[in-house]
């Protein structure tokens, strides 16, 4: 029973992990603006999550996390760092890190970050909550 509420927890904490790998690549990208032949990295975590949970439809069903096969579609989603060599570069040393596009990008993660810790904090909550009505 615990483990169903703690469900989507395991999601979240595995998407914070994401979102905080993500700040360190947006950040060593940012630091690395003036680097010569420097490739801005990304961090590809969404990809690998829906492939996993598409990959998970076919598993097999069973009732205790010790049987062969019961590893949960969200330990299988990687964070990986990953090179982009798409962007072409239009400076004369081979660097492709956009400094705007990298301050956008680091804007909208850390409000994802924001949003995380909130749902993690309000599940918390509720779990609280519940925890001590059932005491009365």
């Amino acid at each position: 029973m615990f483990e169903k509420l703690t469900a989507s927890g395991k999601l979240l904490e595995k998407a914070l992990d994401a979102t905080w790998v993500r700040e360190e690549v947006i950040v060593q990208n940012i630091a690395n603006v003036d680097t010569p032949r420097y490739k801005r990295k990304t961090v590809a975590f969404e990809k690998y999550l829906s492939q996993a949970m598409d990959d998970s439809s076919f598993k097999l069903l069973t009732t205790d996390r010790r049987h062969i096969g019961s590893e949960d579609a969200v330990d299988e989603a990687d964070i990986r760092v990953e090179t982009d060599n798409n962007s072409l570069s239009t400076r004369l040393d081979g660097n492709n890190v956009d400094i705007e596009n990298e301050m956008a990008s680091l804007a909208k993660n850390t409000i994802k970050y924001n949003v995380l810790i909130q749902s993690i904090n309000g599940g918390f909550n509720r779990l609280k909550h519940v925890i001590s009505e059932g005491r009365r």
